[in-house]
Formats: structure tokens, sequence, C-alpha cells
């Protein structure tokens, strides 16, 4: 059985390009989400950010364990910002679609600022997932077709929770 989640951490190539490779990930397509317009587009997105959908397997990869990975790739403390892009498209957010997940992020959350291990504290939007559009084809596996694209995602090994470390 497969579940899905969805999340947005700035720019959606790198996400995708890291998150598509954990054990446990079945599927992922970038697109617009969290925001105002219907069938959202690059040209015209609204207040939507960039984000990813995730279709993983929770007997190989938990939510929360996803979490720890995008918690890990971007900067979950920099407001609508992630590298050299500015702006509410490239905000941390995760939408959750149930109240587990919803609970396992806020717990995460806490945990994040109690460790006191990233630049700041965190400013995730966490809301109830809503429409999710698909990006246009040119945006979907970007780093796949073009290895040296703009990234600004990249696995910090220092903003790791002691906790997670001692489980593994």
């Amino acid at each position: 059985m497969s579940e899905r989640a969805v999340l947005a951490g700035g720019c959606f190539w790198g996400m995708q390009d890291l998150i598509r490779r954990l054990p446990g990930v079945t599927g992922t397509r970038v697109g617009y989400t969290g925001g105002d317009v219907p069938n959202a587009t690059y040209r015209n997105h609204g207040t939507h950010a960039e984000g990813i959908e995730i279709i993983f397997d929770p007997e190989r990869i938990s939510f929360r364990q996803l979490l720890e990975v995008f918690f890990m790739i971007h900067d979950p403390t920099t407001l609508n910002r992630q590298g050299n892009d500015l702006g509410t498209s490239y905000r941390s957010g995760i939408y959750y679609v149930d109240d587990a997940q919803k609970q396992i992020a806020e717990e995460l959350i806490g945990e994040i600022d109690a460790s006191g291990i990233w630049p700041g504290k965190v400013v995730t939007e966490i809301a109830p997932v809503g429409p999710f559009w698909e990006a246009e084809p040119e945006h979907q596996d970007y780093l796949e077709r073009f290895p040296a694209g703009y990234t600004c995602h990249f696995p910090r090994e220092h903003w790791v929770l002691p906790k997670a470390n001692a489980a593994e």
C-alpha cells in the first residue's frame, strides 16, 4: 500500500532529484501547491509554492523519515527563500494528508527547534493538503535530464537530529 506526501522546500528540481533516490519512494512529480490559483502553471501560480508530490511505501520509509531528509536538504529557517530563490513560491511547507502526518510534522519541528542544530527556528508552513497542480513536462525530472542544472538542495549532514542518528 502506498502513501502520499506533499512538500515544498524551494526550487522543486533539487527536491525531486534527492527525494526520488530514497529507498521506498516509488514516485515523484513536481508542481504547485498551497495556493490560490486553479490550474496553476509556472507563469501563473499565484500564491502556490513550488512543491513535490511523493508516493512512498510506508513499509520501507516512514513519513517521519521523509521529513528528516526534507529538513536536511533545504533550509527551513529562511522565510520565503532557498538559496538565490526569493519569494513565496520558494517557501518551506508540509501539506499533510491526514492528522497523523500533521502530528508527526509538528513533533519533528519541535525537536528541530529544541536541538539548536539548524541556524534558526523553523518557519515551515504546516497546512492541510489542497490541490496539487502538476508542473509542465520541462520541469519534471529536470536534473536527470540536465545534471549540471541549478539546484540549491544538498544533504547537510550536520542538520540531522542526534535521535535520528542513534536509531540508524
